[in-house]
């Protein structure tokens, strides 16, 4: 299996990746916070057809496959970028899915008018990774902004509509838009059943793997610049690099992420999605990434000194965002076990 980026795809993280450095600062990054959203980002984002790549061409997108999204991912965690792109797509290719027609379990035409009106930037549909307990979906990404998510309670998957009556904003150490989703009467049943969840599942397979790519973007941007930072800072005369107490972390990170940067395309390139296989790489990428990111970030803030703590240093965004985005669905042990019980089925316990 050839994992290399194509020249198009190259060309499609450049794209991303210019637009980001235009709309995605620092000091824009920073204006966003505490809130996590930026609607000029938002906008350029969307002109730019970011929504589109999730969704097949015969429900009006571009039809991109899961590894393009990843790509696109990691340059959106490398500007810590304040908007929900990962939710969003996630959100948008599943009510593709269930728009899909007969056998789906769906009610297609409240999928369909969701998803128009989010491909036509007049609704934001986010995805609650989390199932509802209780009546009230937890750390819902993208929901103290958007419009509405699509919540799974029990065997089904509700759209649910979210102002201030339903939805409570949670403050988090990365700044994101995150709130808890209190399901009312103007919830509406896009599908219910075992087709219900299994949809459910398979987004969410896909909301870690792209989330393990924007945690691998975080994380890389802070090991750039710490190793800048190593080459240029002396003490005693000597770049602080030229320690291996300082250099040898810096390879180890650059060894992890490379791996986690492969596990995470090799994760997005399996063929069969929402099998036992991609439930088990999409699990295991989210937890590697979510590893590397933490301990990538956290060598980062320690070479940097008393620098590293510095909200007016650019590196506690990526520290925080390291933290908060792996911790909106859960710790890699949960990854691990799922992992686990994909490979192995069951209730498999660590």
């Amino acid at each position: 299996m050839n994992l290399a980026p194509s020249e198009e795809q190259q060309a499609l993280v450049a794209s991303f990746t210019e637009l980001l450095a235009k709309h995605a600062s620092p000091e824009r990054v920073r204006a966003a916070e505490p809130v996590g959203f930026d609607r000029v980002l938002w906008a350029a984002l969307r002109d730019v057809g970011v929504l589109e790549m999730a969704v097949p061409e015969k429900h009006g997108g571009w039809g991109a496959a899961l590894l393009d999204l990843v790509l696109v991912a990691e340059p959106v965690g490398a500007a810590a970028a304040p908007a929900p792109v990962v939710e969003t797509q996630v959100a948008a290719a599943l009510l593709a899915a269930l728009g899909g027609g007969p056998g789906t379990g769906a009610d297609t035409a409240a999928a369909r008018t969701a998803l128009l009106a989010a491909l036509r930037g007049e609704r934001l549909v986010t995805l609650a990774v989390r199932p509802a307990t209780g009546g009230t979906a937890l750390l819902v990404p993208g929901a103290a902004i958007a419009d509405e998510a699509v919540v799974l309670d029990g065997e089904r998957l509700l759209l649910a509509p979210l102002h201030d009556g339903t939805r409570r904003p949670v403050a988090n150490l990365a700044s994101a838009p995150l709130a808890d989703v209190i399901l009312d009467t103007g919830a509406v049943e896009l599908a219910r059943g075992p087709a219900a969840v299994a949809a459910f599942e398979t987004a969410l397979d896909d909301w870690l793997v792209l989330t393990a790519g924007a945690l691998v973007g975080t994380a890389a941007a802070a090991h750039r610049t710490t190793c800048e930072y190593a080459r240029e800072r002396q003490a005693w005369g000597v770049p602080i690099g030229a320690n291996q107490a300082v250099a040898h972390p810096l390879a180890n990170g650059a060894t992890a992420l490379d791996g986690a940067r492969l596990l995470v395309a090799r994760a997005a390139a399996e063929p069969v999605r929402g099998s036992r296989r991609a439930r088990e790489l999409a699990a295991m990428a989210f937890a590697f990434a979510a590893e590397t990111a933490r301990q990538v970030t956290y060598d980062a803030v320690h070479f940097h000194g008393g620098y590293g703590f510095m909200l007016e240093y650019d590196l506690q965004l990526f520290y925080r965002r390291a933290r908060g985005w792996a911790r909106v669905w859960g710790e890699p042990r949960d990854a691990y076990l799922r992992a686990a019980r994909a490979r192995y089925g069951g209730d498999t316990e660590v």
